[in-house]
């Protein structure tokens, strides 16, 4: 009689939905070849199509970003249910508030591996009472998982310094969640026929590009205030922002905010969902943040073949080697940037052997088959 090999059951947590299909994209997909899948999220009104793109089962736990006691006490109890019904071999969450949540609830519910991935830390740029509590949510988060694994190693030196938590810690691989397809980002695969017209960017323009949410803690007001010296003495030169502004969560300075908003050197372009034909018009990434995890877009900038330029921390600092695939500056320092940026207009030769050390860079360390791969071995190492 043939015996039946029973897959390990693995539920894979994210506050929001969408995380599940834009940051993870594919990885639920490659990883049910192997094990049995569930995904659990917030339902923001793509939870149907994750589960259907992903092929897995997807569970809506309706988890809120900010603190709310009574809720979160609910979302526990919810989690709870969930793992007691499944029995999960291995539960995994990726982001701090359905991390706090979830690990809580599996180890109440007695699920043999708790994972807590942990990406960016929210209080390193906040202060007093909400570091606090930030920080606190960080070490019950850790102290409730059996297995904490930094994104990064520079995640993982921040962990142990600031005292979150003594556990033993390796990074996947060479770190990040998901890698980067480089089939997909690829500028041969960009189209970007009219891309230039339609934004008003002149072919002998030299453009910065700045991907990500527009807000206080990517360093936008360094940026604004870098790109309003520059446009004052370079007038060929454009700042392309791809993303949108929310200033409920990082407010500009007003002045920073209307330039650029309305000064004819930047070009904004709003969230899009392909970053690749943007990239492909573009010179150089500008990435100023005061804290990441291990960001998503400049590895992808560098599958793009563009260096970037980017701040001294966590992860940037992993994928950027100063003066190899891009520049690293001090964070908070409007000055280094615009001494950056400007020397990057000067250097146009330099600047194509970094795009081509960028794209190399991410096909040895960060090639998504190879991070998928060294997950699905670590939880099948799993007992």
């Amino acid at each position: 009689m043939l015996s039946i090999i029973k897959m390990k059951k693995l539920i894979r947590i994210t506050t929001v939905d969408f995380a599940q299909s834009d940051y993870m994209k594919g990885q639920n997909k490659y990883m049910s070849q192997y094990f049995e899948v569930i995904g659990a999220a917030s339902d923001t009104g793509v939870l149907e199509e994750v589960a259907k793109n992903e092929g897995v089962r997807m569970v809506n736990i309706p988890m809120r970003r900010n603190m709310a006691p009574l809720h979160d006490l609910w979302c526990i109890l919810k989690f709870y249910q969930l793992f007691k019904r499944e029995k999960p071999n291995i539960v995994n969450s990726n982001s701090p508030k359905s991390s706090l949540l979830s690990m809580i609830a599996a180890k109440m519910a007695g699920v043999p591996h708790r994972i807590y991935t942990v990406s960016g830390l929210r209080y390193q740029t906040a202060s007093g009472l909400s570091r606090w509590l930030l920080m606190t949510s960080e070490k019950i988060a850790c102290k409730a998982a059996n297995i904490v694994i930094p994104e990064g190693n520079g995640v993982m030196k921040s962990l142990i310094n600031d005292g979150i938590t003594n556990k033993e810690m390796h990074v996947i691989h060479h770190g990040n969640i998901n890698g980067v397809n480089v089939d997909y980002y690829n500028k041969d695969q960009a189209d970007c026929s009219d891309l230039r017209d339609n934004l008003h960017i002149d072919e002998d323009d030299f453009v910065f590009v700045f991907v990500g949410r527009i807000v206080r803690d990517k360093g936008i007001n360094e940026l604004a205030e870098a790109m309003q010296r520059i446009s004052s003495t370079y007038k060929k030169v454009k700042l392309l922002l791809v993303g949108d502004f929310e200033p409920l969560y990082g407010p500009l300075k007003p002045e920073n905010d209307r330039f650029l908003k309305e000064d004819n050197h930047v070009v904004y372009a709003g969230y899009v969902k392909d970053v690749r034909p943007y990239f492909a018009i573009s010179d150089v990434l500008v990435f100023p943040s005061y804290r990441e995890g291990f960001p998503n877009v400049v590895l992808q900038a560098g599958a793009m073949e563009l260096p970037s330029i980017v701040t001294d921390i966590n992860g940037s600092n992993e994928i950027i080697e100063d003066g190899f695939n891009g520049k690293i500056i001090p964070a908070h320092d409007t000055t280094a940037l615009y001494d950056m940026m400007v020397w990057f207009i000067d250097h146009h030769k330099i600047i194509a052997e970094m795009g081509i050390h960028a794209r190399e860079k991410v096909e040895i360390d960060f090639k998504q088959s190879d991070v998928w791969n060294a997950w699905k071995d670590f939880y099948q190492s799993l007992d």
